[in-house]
């Protein structure tokens, strides 16, 4: 337990070279090209930046200019070989979305596309507001949705058909806490596009999902402001209570750790992952006390 006089402060991990996997792969070339949502900030920004280092041509999107930016220099700043080009897209609108996908079709071979953009709102079902709802909602579900129905042809249409449309889950894709229902909800939908991908897919076209634990990204960090003052408690007992409580590693995952699993998945080592979930949570999920 915490004491009002203890200071306690989490930031967000800068991203460096060491931290990226590197793999090589007949697909991970600036001819291929990978859509990342939610590209600004976060996991986003790091999967971006992970997938130029293999040396893919990464369409960025984010509603967020000046983030994307940042991450263009992060890039930069990394080495990475392969072009991220950065796409402000509003996900809320399919027009947008559309437009999205045929960028990407234009920059080359659109193979592969990590849906990440993601959103959050903490509190009660009885006070929930509906259009909070609806825009998680149309954010981190129907923006997913409409990015495979326009970048599945594409993806067909290349010499061998292979490629994979991945999701960002969550472990609140497997179970729920309590004054997150529109997230749960988006995640738990989520699961369930990504089966259906791959029920489609034929085999070559794959869908796989990421579920990771507590991620310390600016999301992670605004929501510990949040749920502690929705649950009236200090933000050290949420994230050692609440959000480490269960888990057995008693840590926090980085954007970059949350990166290289997309990157792993994309790849050839990746073939047999389909309409599964990567689930990468320190034992919360599958173990209790």
């Amino acid at each position: 337990m915490s004491t009002p006089t203890e200071e306690f402060e989490l930031t967000a991990p800068e991203l460096t070279a060491d931290d990226l996997l590197v793999l090589e792969d007949p697909h991970f070339g600036p001819e291929t090209v990978v859509i990342v949502t939610g590209a600004a900030s976060g996991i986003g920004r790091a999967t971006a930046v992970a997938l130029a280092a293999n040396g893919l041509t990464v369409v960025g999107a984010d509603i967020d200019e000046d983030g994307l930016d940042g991450t263009v220099d992060l890039a930069d700043d990394v080495g990475a070989e392969g072009e991220i080009q950065p796409t402000q897209t509003d996900l809320a609108d399919d027009g947008d979305v559309e437009a999205m996908v045929e960028t990407a079709a234009e920059a080359g071979d659109l193979r592969y596309v990590a849906n990440i953009a993601g959103m959050q709102h903490i509190s009660p079902i009885p006070d929930f507001p509906p259009e909070k709802y609806d825009l998680l909602l149309d954010v981190m579900l129907r923006a997913p949705f409409i990015t495979a129905k326009f970048a599945m042809p594409h993806i067909r249409a290349t010499d061998d058909g292979v490629g994979a449309i991945a999701n960002m889950s969550s472990v609140h894709g497997q179970y729920a806490t309590q004054d997150k229902a529109a997230y749960i909800t988006a995640k738990h939908g989520l699961n369930g596009l990504t089966r259906a991908i791959a029920a489609e897919g034929e085999g070559t076209l794959r869908g796989f999902s990421v579920s990771a634990g507590y991620v310390l990204t600016p999301l992670m960090l605004n929501q510990i402001e949040d749920t502690a003052e929705e649950r009236g408690i200090s933000e050290r007992e949420v994230v050692e209570d609440v959000m480490l409580g269960q888990a057995r590693t008693k840590e926090m995952l980085t954007p970059a750790e949350v990166a290289n699993l997309f990157v792993f998945g994309f790849s050839k080592h990746g073939t047999h992952l389909n309409g599964a979930d990567m689930l990468w949570d320190g034992g919360y999920t599958h173990t209790y006390e």
